[in-house]
């Protein structure tokens, strides 16, 4: 197992810190302010296997890593957290059915779409890492719910994501890099 996996599963399982020394649970407090203007913890809570272009020295993941988060329950449970406090930060939420995975607008979507519903915005990077990342730590059905409710705000606002923004939610929701 590599040195970048046991961070993150460390940092995952509440015992070890990222570079800022943060705990996973420190970051999940961050208000809604705090999430959209630091930009050192995204790399932590959804890894990558590629280096960030911004923080080249976020560890990476690799096929370990997604066969410990497949392996033990509590990592996935804290993804789980992590991806529906970004969802909220969204205004999104996860609806769980007989059906499967459902991502949905919640009640302030509005509220919270002003802040990056816009057009170039940072957050376009932010979601397509998260969709990857789900891929990697074997959570294909969330990446999945996401995009079908990223792809229908794409049909809506076409002109304000773009459609290399869409391309590139595409791909990393297929798994591709």
């Amino acid at each position: 197992m590599s040195s970048d996996c046991t961070r993150v599963l460390a940092f995952y399982a509440g015992t070890g810190v990222d570079d800022r020394g943060r705990r996973i649970d420190d970051v999940l407090a961050f208000d809604d302010s705090a999430l959209e203007d630091v930009h050192d913890y995204i790399q932590w809570l959804f890894p990558l296997d590629v280096p960030s272009g911004v923080m080249p020295h976020a560890p990476l993941v690799d096929g370990d890593c997604g066969d410990a988060f497949a392996a033990d329950p509590r990592l996935r449970a804290t993804l789980h957290r992590a991806f529906d406090r970004m969802l909220t930060f969204y205004g999104l939420r996860l609806v769980v059915g007989a059906e499967g995975l459902t991502v949905v607008r919640a009640e302030d979507f509005g509220r919270h779409a002003e802040n990056w519903l816009t057009r170039q915005n940072h957050n376009f990077l932010r979601l397509t890492r998260i969709l990857r990342s789900l891929h990697l730590l074997g959570e294909a059905p969330r990446a999945g719910a996401l995009y079908a409710c990223l792809e229908a705000l794409y049909r809506e606002r076409r002109s304000t994501i773009g459609e290399r923004t869409f391309a590139f939610w595409t791909r990393a929701a297929s798994g591709e890099s």
